[in-house]
């Protein structure tokens, strides 16, 4: 989405009801009164010389009345904008990103990569709120569910060799660790990332997968190209396969993939501010100069 969007476009169909309205008053260009009708030409003449006739404001009330209708249904209909950085709320949508910090993943060559890639994922995060969650032998929670990015990407820059002391490469236990996050956070969505080298994709990460999924996660995978355990977990899942040099792919994904779902959800407002109170204020101007009264 860009630009203005019509809440309730709906009301727009008001205002062809509003012009022909305003285009009867123009052409009869009466009021209740109207000496016109009864009184002689060069009488209505001599009377506008002595200042007796208000003229060329004939109508002029009903018109301005109008122009105050025509302005009250534009702001009913809801012209908003796009709030690219809303406020989040916590129990909404977020990301965690699980890191396999194993000795396979941060001895490899493409460890720096898989960082800088996190690093454009977190840039990406906009308003979600994100959490760290870092496994190799074990899991552990590596940054709490918060807004702070900067913290966030601090803390994953410092992962490292030596960061997870349990040796080995059980990246299901990050999933099921997620899973934890997301239950307590009480997140409607979320999407989890892994980044991992495919080591330990087996059965029991495709089962914490399946687990996230159902309790509305989308789980997708960071991996080296040409991994397919990877594919297939993210397939599972319901997300997509990122390389480490799609870090800027990545970070565009997550920054549009919440803001989706909760639109889909019925959320828009979070994402939309409505701008239509300040047209009723400008609807106010025409009301006043309808009721304006001449000077002595």
């Amino acid at each position: 989405m860009g630009g203005l969007i019509l809440l309730r476009p709906w009301w727009l169909l008001a205002l062809p009801v509003i012009a022909a309205l305003a285009v009867v008053l123009w052409r009869r260009r009466a009021r209740l009164g109207d000496w016109e009708r009864v009184v002689r030409p060069e009488m209505m003449a001599a009377l506008r010389r002595l200042g007796h006739v208000e003229a060329g404001r004939r109508g002029a009330r009903g018109l301005w009345a109008m122009a105050a209708a025509g302005l009250v249904v534009l702001a009913l209909s809801g012209p908003a904008t796009q709030r690219r950085e809303a406020a989040a709320f916590a129990n909404l949508d977020g990301v965690i990103l699980v890191l396999d910090a194993s000795p396979s993943m941060t001895g490899a060559e493409a460890w720096g990569q898989m960082l800088t890639a996190g690093r454009a994922a977190i840039s990406g995060l906009g308003a979600r709120p994100a959490a760290l969650v870092v496994v190799a032998g074990d899991a552990y929670h590596g940054a709490e569910l918060s807004a702070d990015h900067r913290e966030l990407a601090q803390t994953w820059q410092l992962v490292g060799p030596g960061t997870v002391p349990d040796k080995g490469s059980r990246p299901w236990l990050g999933l099921e660790k997620a899973g934890e996050v997301l239950r307590e956070a009480r997140l409607v969505s979320a999407d989890v990332v892994l980044f991992s080298d495919g080591g330990g994709l087996g059965p029991e990460a495709l089962e914490a997968a399946a687990a996230l999924v159902r309790a509305g996660a989308r789980v997708s995978v960071v991996a080296p190209e040409g991994v397919p355990p990877a594919e297939v977990l993210a397939r599972a899942g319901g997300g997509e396969v990122f390389s480490p040099r799609e870090g800027v792919a990545l970070g565009a994904f997550l920054a549009e993939a919440g803001r989706t779902r909760l639109e889909r959800a019925d959320y828009p407002l979070l994402f939309l501010a409505d701008h239509g109170r300040y047209l009723l204020l400008l609807a106010l101007l025409p009301l006043l100069a309808g009721f304006r009264r001449r000077l002595a």
